[in-house]
């Protein structure tokens, strides 16, 4: 009986050691283990990592860091935004991006048009280049210019979708009726401001001259 007991025991101690034994090893083998090779977490309080771990990462065994939450990289160094930073957006800390020029948002994903878009232009991006869209009758970088497209003659300007503006001494849809404030006589017609235009016989500034046969 004493002697069953006995070796029992000793059977239970020799699969002790050897349990104990086998942990040692693969202890070992994993404090050894590369940079960046993925196994199991063990934590080793002995461990250094040169260059230490960044932003709060935790050194768990030699050379190889534990990041924190929103940081990844061999020593913890790269920021890491999610959803990820759009549109070439830089990820400067956990949600935060840095957005290259006409871009914004939490992550870069909006669109954004330096001063607007005017008259109902829609700011979209083309290939990453940011520009405004406009509606019909409308141009220049910010949809800012009408379009008429009759055109503006002596020097009007086109103020609204086929609206000109006229100078004094003009009229029409495209400032292409002159206006004389005293009316051109026997059939003349106003050519310019204040300018008649006379069929013979007659002359002078109304065309009110009759000019004498000989």
């Amino acid at each position: 009986m004493g002697l069953s007991c006995c070796s029992s025991a000793l059977l239970r101690m020799g699969l002790l050691l050897a349990s104990l034994a086998l942990f040692v090893s693969i202890c070992e083998a994993r404090l050894e283990a590369s940079r960046g090779v993925a196994i199991p977490f063990v934590f080793d309080p002995k461990a250094i990592c040169d260059p230490p771990c960044k932003h709060a990462g935790i050194c768990i065994r030699n050379n190889t860091c534990f990041c924190s939450k929103g940081y990844e990289g061999e020593v913890c160094q790269y920021a890491n935004c999610y959803p990820k930073c759009k549109n070439g957006g830089e990820c400067l800390r956990p949600g935060k991006c840095r957005c290259p020029p006409g871009f914004g948002g939490k992550y870069c994903h909006k669109v954004v048009c330096d001063g607007g878009c005017w008259n109902g232009g829609d700011c979209i991006a083309v290939n990453g280049v940011v520009k405004c869209l406009c509606p019909s009758s409308w141009t220049g970088s910010r949809c800012q210019e009408a379009l008429c497209p009759q055109g503006c003659r002596n020097g009007g300007s086109c103020v609204a979708p086929g609206i000109c503006s006229c100078p004094d001494g003009w009229l029409g849809g495209a400032c292409h009726t002159a206006v004389c404030k005293r009316p051109c006589l026997n059939g003349g017609k106003c050519v310019s401001p204040d300018v008649c235009r006379c069929r013979p016989p007659f002359s002078g500034p109304r065309c009110e001259e009759r000019k004498k046969l000989f």
